[in-house]
Parts: structure tokens; sequence; C-alpha cells
């Protein structure tokens, strides 16, 4: 079980830390922040936690975030005291990584993380199989939570693509115990669905942090499902090095392939519409 580096122990960051600390499928976990001794605090905490929780995942800190160059895998998240590491600053962070000699997957958890990706494949070169992003997998759990309040049932099975937050959920393919969404739902219910996507985001930390745990192990450990995450897509979907989330095979550190939905033709015209 490779180890995991998270850079920032802001409100995303920590909540990474914890969820990953429970699931207990990594060797270890480091908290990098600017304030050493507050992300000291916070691994304290998670780790104070574990005889409850029932973990013992060793955590370490470290207020230098090249000490996270050696990781298999990098979480940039926030700083606690300039908050997600984004644009500029966050592409600098990136940069300095990649010339310390780092192969690791970056997997980004912020939501303001998309052009921070893109430009990570633009810029620096890096290969599109080491970039993930994590917020609008968030989405996912809530929209099929949602859905299965029309029927009565815990969840549906359904697909939500695109770039955030111009989301599109593949309500002609979703199934509930078997049937077609479409057949039990009434249109119009659908919709409303639809429409109240753009109000959930931007996710709040710990549901990022659930989302990104699980992306985080499959790319350390492998997963037996596909799992919906931000990849960098360059020509399919008349789309140029552009953040996409779509189903995603990980394993061996990296992301193996993306697989396209099953969208009807008006759902994927709303989709490649939203990437331009």
């Amino acid at each position: 079980m490779p180890s995991v580096s998270i850079i920032g122990a802001g409100p995303i960051g920590a909540s990474v830390a914890h969820r990953l600390a429970q699931r207990t499928r990594v060797r270890s976990v480091r908290l990098v922040d600017s304030n050493a001794n507050l992300a000291a605090g916070k691994a304290l905490d998670i780790q104070q936690a574990g005889p409850v929780e029932r973990f013992d995942v060793p955590m370490t800190t470290s207020g230098d975030e090249l000490s996270a160059v050696n990781s298999a895998v990098i979480v940039v998240a926030d700083d606690s005291a300039g908050g997600p590491w984004d644009g500029e600053r966050g592409l600098a962070l990136v940069r300095r990584l990649v010339r310390a000699g780092s192969s690791a997957t970056f997997v980004f958890a912020a939501a303001s993380h998309l052009w921070l990706m893109e430009k990570c494949y633009r810029e620096l070169g890096v290969p599109a199989d080491r970039l993930v992003g994590t917020a609008p997998s968030a989405l996912v759990g809530a929209v099929r939570a949602i859905a299965g309040l029309e029927l009565g049932v815990g969840s549906v099975q359904l697909t939500v693509a695109g770039r955030p937050p111009a989301l599109v959920i593949g309500w002609s393919a979703a199934t509930a115990d078997g049937a077609l969404l479409t057949d039990r739902v009434p249109a119009h219910r659908l919709f409303a669905i639809s429409r109240s996507l753009p109000k959930l985001w931007p996710p709040a930390p710990y549901a990022i942090a659930s989302g990104t745990a699980e992306v985080v192990e499959a790319l350390t450990c492998g997963a037996r499902r596909l799992l919906p995450a931000l990849t960098v897509v360059d020509g399919d979907l008349g789309a140029r090095g552009t953040a996409v989330m779509l189903p995603l095979q990980l394993a061996d550190g990296r992301v193996l392939r993306y697989v396209m939905p099953s969208l009807s033709a008006h759902e994927l015209t709303e989709m490649t519409s939203g990437l331009q």
C-alpha cells in the first residue's frame, strides 16, 4: 500500500486525510501545510479518533511542500492560510514538485481546480493519466440519492458527466431495480432534478473528501468498478486539453482509461456544448 501526501491542511485537506485514515487502505498519510503546527494538530486530532473509529493509519506532517515528492499520489487541496492551491500559485506548486522529480499522480480536490488541471497538462506537460479531479465526484452520490427519493429507494444507477458546473445527468440510461428510470419517474421531475444540479456546486469539504478517498484508493490499490472523476480529454468530444468528468478506470497509480457514458443525442449535445 503506497503512501499518500495531501498538500493543504484546510477544511478539504484535513477532511480527505480523515477519510483516508478511516478507510485504512493506504499505508500512511502525510499532511503538508504552510502552518506546520496546525497540520500537526489536525493530524493528532485524526489519530486520537482512531481508537473510537477503529483505524490506525500512521500520519506525518510537514511544512515543506517538497516533502511530498516521493509519494505515489499527491492530493492538491487547500492551505490553512491561503485557501485552495489554485490559479498561478497552484501551478507554481505543481511545477516545483515536477522539477524536483515527482512522478506522482496529482489528485485535485478543490472545486476551483479545473483551470489548474488543464494548465498542468498544457503547460507543464504532465500526462493526462496522472491528473485526476475529484470535487464533482461528490455530486454523483447526491443526484443518485435525490433520484432515489422519487421512487422510495436508496439509490439509482446513473451517470453524471461533463465539465462543472455544466454537468449532464444521463437519465436515458439510468435504472432502478432493473427498470429504466424514465419509465417510472415523470419527465418533469427528472427535469427538476437536472435544474437543481448547479445549486449543489460547489460541494462541501467532507462530501469532496469521500469521493477523493475512493479515487485515491483506486489509484493505489485498484478498483473493480469505474469511478466518476475529472480527467483531461484531448481529442474526444471535440475537447482539447479539457477537464471532463467521465467514468474512469483507475489502477497502478494512474488513469487506465475513461469510458464514454451512454447518453441520448440530446444529453450528448448538451454535454459537448458545455465543453466549449
